[in-house]
Order: C-alpha cells, then sequence, then structure tokens
C-alpha cells in the first residue's frame, strides 16, 4: 500500500500499549483514557500491514448501535488518508485497497459473527459483552489466521471481563496492563474532583480507578447475590442422585434458551446446573435433558410456551411434550416485571449455586440491570434488554411457579423419550437410536 500517514498521535501510555501488544492482550482502563481510539488505530495498523490474502478485521462492542456511535465517527476519520479506501456505512465497514476490510459489529446479534474469519479483533467493553460470544464465536473464527484478540474495558463487578484479567496477569502469552485515572494524569485532577462530586464511591471507583470490588450499577440482584457469597452459598453443590429435579425455561429461537436446574432439600434450594444456548430447536434440548444423569419431577415453561405456530398450529408445549419433555407447567406471565423481580428477590435468600455449573447464570444475574436513560441521565424503570436477561427471565420462571410449595407426586422414572412420536418436522436435525430410546 506505500507509506501512509495517518492523524493518530497517540499519547505516551497508548504508544506503550501499542508496542507491548501480544497475540491475545487485555486492558483495564478508565473512562476518557482513549481506549476507543486505540482500539480503532490498532484495527487499522493490523489490516495494513496483516500479510495474508483479504485481512479481516472487527471491533465488536456489546450493542451494535454501541459500534456505531462508538467507532464509526473514528474508523472515517483515521482510515480517510489511505488511498483507495471506501465506506460502506450500511455495513458498517471500510474495505481497503490491498483487499482487507474493518467490520463493525454488536454483540447483541452474534450470529451475524458466524462464518467469518478474523485477522485481528477487539472486544470494546468486554465486561458487557455476552461471556459466550468469544468461546463459542470468535475464538474459532482467528484459528486458522492465527488471529489477535484485544479485550478492553472498564470493569463491571467481578465477571468474566475479571476472570479473564486475573488468568491474563500471570500467563506469558498475554499482555495485561489496569490504567486508573489517580495514576495516568490525563483527566485533569479538578475534572475528576466535580466528578467524584457528582458520582457515588463505588461509581466513582468502578468508572475511574477501574476497581473490580464496585458493584455493577443498576443491577437488581447485586445485594442478593453478596449475600450468597459471603454466607458461602456459591459453592460446590452437587447433585444428589435420590432428589428429583425441576427445570425452569427461558424460551427464545434467535434468541437465547436458558435452563435452570433445582433440587429441593427441605427449605432450601439447589441449583445444582445451568445451560444456555441459541439458534436450536426443541428437540435438541429433548436430548440435552436426557443426557443429562438426573431425574425430573417436571419443566416449568413461560407462558409463550402455549403459543401455536401458524403454520403448524402446535405450540411449543406440544412440540416439547411430543419429544418426551413432561409434565410440563405453563408459569402465567406477571402483570408487572417487577413482581417477578420481587419473587426472585424474596427467593434467592434461600438458594444455593454451584459455582462452576452455574457459572454462567451466576454471571448473568449478577450483570441484569434496569435500562439506562441517556437523555434524562437516570436508570428507567425496566430490565435493560441484553445477554443476561434470558438467564434472568428463567430464574423468575422458578420463582412464579409453584415448585417451591407444592407437594407433587414422586415420579421415579427419568424423563421418557419415545421417537416414535417425535413431529416430522422436526426430526431432520437429530438422529435417534430406538434402540437406545427408554
Amino acid at each position: 500500500m506505500g507509506r501512509v500517514i495517518i492523524p493518530y498521535k497517540p499519547r505516551a501510555l497508548q504508544t506503550e500499549i501499542h508496542n507491548a501488544l501480544k497475540r491475545w492482550s487485555v486492558l483495564v482502563c478508565h473512562r476518557r483514557f482513549g481506549k476507543s481510539v486505540l482500539a480503532v488505530n490498532h484495527l487499522i495498523k493490523a489490516v495494513a500491514q496483516c500479510k495474508q490474502p483479504r485481512p479481516r478485521v472487527a471491533y465488536l462492542a456489546p450493542l451494535y448501535k454501541q459500534s456505531k456511535a462508538i467507532a464509526w465517527d473514528y474508523l472515517r476519520f483515521y482510515a480517510q488518508p489511505i488511498p483507495g479506501v471506501t465506506f460502506n456505512e450500511s455495513e458498517l465497514r471500510a474495505d481497503l485497497p490491498n483487499g482487507g476490510r474493518i467490520s463493525l459489529y454488536g454483540a447483541d446479534n452474534p450470529d451475524a459473527l458466524r462464518g467469518i474469519y478474523l485477522d485481528a479483533v477487539v472486544l470494546d467493553e468486554y465486561a458487557q459483552i455476552n461471556p459466550r460470544v468469544f468461546p463459542e464465536i470468535i475464538r474459532p473464527a482467528l484459528v486458522d489466521r492465527e488471529g489477535s484478540a484485544l479485550f478492553i474495558g472498564t470493569p463491571w463487578g467481578k465477571n468474566h471481563f475479571f476472570k479473564l484479567y486475573e488468568e491474563a496477569k500471570f500467563s506469558d502469552d498475554w499482555y495485561a496492563a489496569t490504567f486508573k485515572a489517580s495514576e495516568t494524569g490525563i483527566v485533569p485532577a479538578k475534572e475528576l474532583e466535580a466528578a467524584r462530586n457528582l458520582m457515588s464511591q463505588e461509581q466513582y471507583d468502578q468508572e475511574f480507578e477501574c476497581s473490580f470490588e464496585s458493584a455493577i450499577i443498576g443491577a437488581y440482584y447485586g445485594d442478593q447475590l453478596r449475600q450468597a457469597e459471603a454466607g458461602g452459598r456459591i459453592t460446590s453443590v452437587p447433585h444428589d442422585p435420590n432428589i428429583q429435579v425441576f427445570t425452569f425455561w427461558d424460551l427464545g429461537i434467535g434468541d437465547a434458551m436458558s435452563i435452570w436446574f433445582c433440587q429441593r432439600v427441605g427449605k432450601e434450594l439447589h441449583f445444582i446446573d445451568y445451560y444456555e444456548t441459541s439458534g436450536e430447536g426443541m428437540a435438541y434440548y429433548a436430548k440435552l435433558l436426557k443426557d443429562k444423569p438426573y431425574t425430573y419431577n417436571r419443566h416449568y415453561m413461560p407462558h409463550d410456551a402455549e403459543s401455536r405456530e401458524i403454520g403448524t398450529g402446535k405450540s411449543r408445549r406440544d412440540v416439547a411434550e411430543a419429544l418426551g419433555i413432561r409434565p410440563i407447567d405453563v408459569v402465567p406471565r406477571g402483570e408487572h416485571v417487577d413482581d417477578g423481580i420481587n419473587a426472585v428477590r424474596a427467593m434467592l435468600p434461600r438458594c444455593w449455586f454451584d459455582e462452576q455449573k452455574c457459572s454462567q447464570g451466576i454471571n448473568a444475574l449478577k450483570s441484569y440491570r434496569k435500562e439506562w436513560d441517556e437523555k434524562r441521565g437516570e436508570f428507567k424503570d425496566k430490565p435493560l434488554h441484553d445477554w443476561s436477561s434470558h438467564c434472568a427471565d428463567a430464574l423468575r420462571t422458578a420463582a412464579m411457579s409453584d415448585f417451591d410449595h407444592a407437594d407433587y407426586p414422586s415420579l421415579t422414572m427419568h424423563t421418557q423419550f419415545d421417537p416414535r412420536v417425535i413431529p416430522r418436522s422436526i426430526t431432520s436435525n437429530v438422529k435417534f437410536d430406538p434402540r437406545r430410546a427408554q
């Protein structure tokens, strides 16, 4: 491409970071550090200097609209001097004359990333990105070209970003660094003091001092989960094979399908497992339940399990029962979402969670929070719909059901699966061996 001058004058710390980055890097940065500018220029350099044919690099934010709001103007400004570069705003991408491409994505539509290859990726505000996105979608896209990943963001409690940073600090394959406002000198002292006067101490510590100890602002279940951790109720909670298991669902197709697995032990509720994925039909979950070593009492699904498809006339409850997921109880929809949230809050003090098998669910519950109103500068009185919503909705199914106090008859068999009653429309992608059917 020849020599091109990009109008980017990095600060001393940004220069230090550019020179220190490895294939895998994680940066914990305070607000107004300049991480998004750093990220965009990192990608421009990566795509321009890549030796692979048709290089591809990507910027990923928690939401697609965030990618456009945060990075699109920066990308146009800094890449504009490249001769022959073209910009496609409808697809949020820049095409370079060497055949390379810089694309902006949102983690709220992870399926748009499936099937692509990448030479480099930046995951911005990684603490707010669904932790499934990187290992399931992004990491495979980096394999064949040995691409690199840069994780950047501000803390959001001790979630997957915290875990990643802690592991990276002790790995020779990673570059990990934290940049606090009190140490970088980037934000003037008088501005920091003004921010401190307007923010709570927790908010200030999180946003400017990169504290992972601060609670997630606006989280619905933060206090209850901190109490669970302090009380030792997030620990090893083994499955008791002598006690039947209840399941609680949030139903999705394009969105994630979430399932909690729980055993009642006296007055305690033992959540022994959690599962979530997306893009699968009910037959997939029927097999999932069958493969787990649990004896089920019953399965609770939300009200939309009764919704019928126009083409087949069948509800998802019908399909699930035909596949052997039974008995199913449908939990009525509450009049207000706050009723369900309050029911979960009331239930959580008696809940125990397996730290390993429920880690994804625990992480989502910690992140479930109110939606922020940018115009008014305050939280809205409703939940933010993001990757954590499905898990929280599944637990709300549990809290709104009668499983906690109903005296159901004991069921002595595993859920039965009869391949002869599986609807023809859903058997194409799932293989059942009649010799192994119970």
